[in-house]
């Protein structure tokens, strides 16, 4: 997924949840829907974690200087966190207790017209802006299942509004049914349950999403395939006894730091050892463009492991 296309689907989402929270507020104010008035808020929150995305980007972009030597590529992690915690602490608490509150103090829906125009309208603009993210979030998956896609993702820009948009979507959903389920049957608590329903969708969606983005926001290594590659790339220069240990680590979503243990024949020379080192760095980096740091240790294989045993025996006394 290109930066590119992660910012035009952004901007497609949030112009559309711009629009569509505007039109919503105003009809759940002339009409007295409690769904509806849920399903504004969403939008509004959805609008606000777009801009909260947008700035992640550019944050992400920023070149790498003494303070940041690896860049500020987590920036974009950092911030689709807040934006799962805010869908979850505004748009699914507010939600939840608006709809309790109609529920406990149900209110006749006004005009509920507008209410069925407003959500078709509001339908198709979601449709638009989800179809744009789930085209984008295609081009990136690959051969994977979409739930594989997204736990092997590690640019969250894309599959965060694609989540939202599918919240928002069958939060529409939702609220048309309680607002006709209210008029049709005259219980007038159909409209706050459904506004509470909303508020469970956002919540469910808040936590996979926060979920998703924590590992990332730790530090996760770059996908097996990569890893292999590496390590089969520093095994088959000569001069190589045993390559150790390969740690990758995504500083962002465009950039891998590696780290690679090796263990030289003894009687390879240091100008040997120079000259293996910086071709396999070379080589990796040719192979892979994401990589852009490579730190490789020469360290025998026996030392490697003691070290390992004693850091093992460290964390068993801690705990």
């Amino acid at each position: 997924m290109s930066a590119s296309g992660s910012k035009k689907v952004i901007y497609a989402a949030l112009v559309g949840n711009a629009l569509i929270a505007v039109t919503k507020f105003t009809a759940s104010v002339i009409t007295g829907s409690s769904a509806l008035l849920s399903d504004a808020i969403h939008s509004l929150v959805d609008t606000g974690n777009q801009g909260l995305l947008l700035y992640g980007i550019k944050r992400a972009e920023k070149p790498a200087d003494k303070d940041y030597p690896f860049g500020y590529g987590k920036e974009i992690y950092f911030w689709s966190f807040i934006v799962a915690r805010l869908i979850f602490a505004l748009g699914a608490g507010v939600s939840i207790y608006e709809g309790i509150r109609h529920m406990i103090s149900p209110e006749p829906i006004r005009n509920p017209m507008i209410n069925y125009i407003v959500l078709s309208l509001a339908l198709v603009f979601e449709g638009v802006a989800w179809y744009m993210a789930l085209k984008e979030f295609r081009k990136g998956k690959g051969k994977w299942s979409y739930v594989k896609a997204v736990q092997r993702a590690k640019d969250p820009s894309v599959f965060v509004v694609l989540f939202e948009d599918s919240a928002a979507l069958l939060g529409l959903l939702v609220a048309c049914v309680g607002i006709l389920l209210s008029q049709a049957t005259g219980i007038l608590w159909f409209d706050g349950l459904a506004s509470v329903i909303i508020g469970l969708i956002l919540a469910s969606t808040a936590i996979w999403l926060a979920y998703e983005t924590k590992g990332l926001l730790i530090g996760e290594s770059a996908n097996s395939e990569v890893n292999q590659e590496i390590h089969a790339i520093a095994a088959s220069y000569s001069g190589i006894d045993h390559v150790n240990e390969v740690l990758t680590l995504h500083m962002g979503p465009g950039f891998i730091l590696v780290n690679i243990s090796i263990d030289f024949v003894d009687s390879t020379s240091a100008a040997e050892v120079e000259q293996t080192i910086a071709a396999i760095d070379q080589e990796i980096k040719a192979r892979n463009t994401l990589v852009k740091r490579v730190f490789i240790e020469a360290e025998s294989r026996i030392v490697k492991k003691i070290s390992a045993t004693a850091v093992k025996k460290k964390d068993t006394n801690y705990l």
